[in-house]
């Protein structure tokens, strides 16, 4: 069945990228991610079926369990990891592609109360790193990196890293990029960049007019 498929590729992503897990019985009884996917799956396809009221109860309880609140109607795909994950909270009309990696503390939600699609939409290969916020019907493209804590609250193409509050994309490729994983440790900070810029420009002015005044 298409639901077994599903949880045996969010397994495999877990050994893919965690260096702790050891073993699936490992994953099976400590990682809460995998918990609340594994709840989510279930609560998904009885959604599926339009089976009232069960679905919510599932993912309250996963919920309670986990600290990882997955609305049952959004839409996830294949290879989901969510690292560690507490705070975690996924809206009702979010959709997100395949072997995406969130981190504890990230929120796909909306920005009011609109009816329809009103959460963001992630493609596939997306890192979102801890604490990170992305709202509104927005789409993050193929292989996006999101910096920790930021705010996204527009669009991003792919091939993209985004950081700050709000997000701002501080570097886009035309390749795509392989990693599965961000190194937040070697973020850019484009802002500390461009001071240094100054900083430079500053001390080559003011070595001109020293010349200057030194050849009068």
């Amino acid at each position: 069945m298409r639901i077994f498929r599903r949880i045996t590729d969010d397994l495999h992503a877990v050994f893919e990228r965690d260096p702790a897990a050891t073993s699936r019985l490992e994953v099976f009884l400590t990682y809460s991610g995998f918990h609340a996917l594994l709840a989510y799956r279930l609560a998904h396809k009885l959604s599926g079926w339009g089976i009232p009221l069960i679905p919510r109860i599932i993912s309250q309880v996963a919920r309670w369990m986990t600290g990882i609140e997955i609305h049952p109607r959004a839409v996830i795909g294949r290879g989901f990891f969510i690292d560690h994950g507490m705070g975690v909270v996924i809206g009702e009309t979010a959709i997100i592609g395949d072997f995406v990696t969130l981190f504890q503390g990230v929120t796909l939600g909306g920005t009011g109360k609109d009816r329809g699609k009103r959460h963001p939409t992630l493609g596939n290969h997306v890192v979102v790193g801890a604490g990170a916020k992305v709202l509104g019907n927005i789409t993050i493209g193929d292989f996006v990196k999101i910096g920790a804590n930021s705010v996204v609250l527009r669009s991003v193409p792919s091939n993209s890293t985004v950081i700050g509050i709000p997000g701002r994309i501080i570097k886009t490729i035309s390749d795509r990029l392989p990693e599965a994983t961000m190194d937040h440790t070697n973020i850019p900070d484009p802002i500390a960049e461009r001071f240094e810029a100054m900083e430079q420009e500053l001390i080559l002015l003011r070595k001109k007019i020293d010349e200057t005044g030194t050849s009068r």
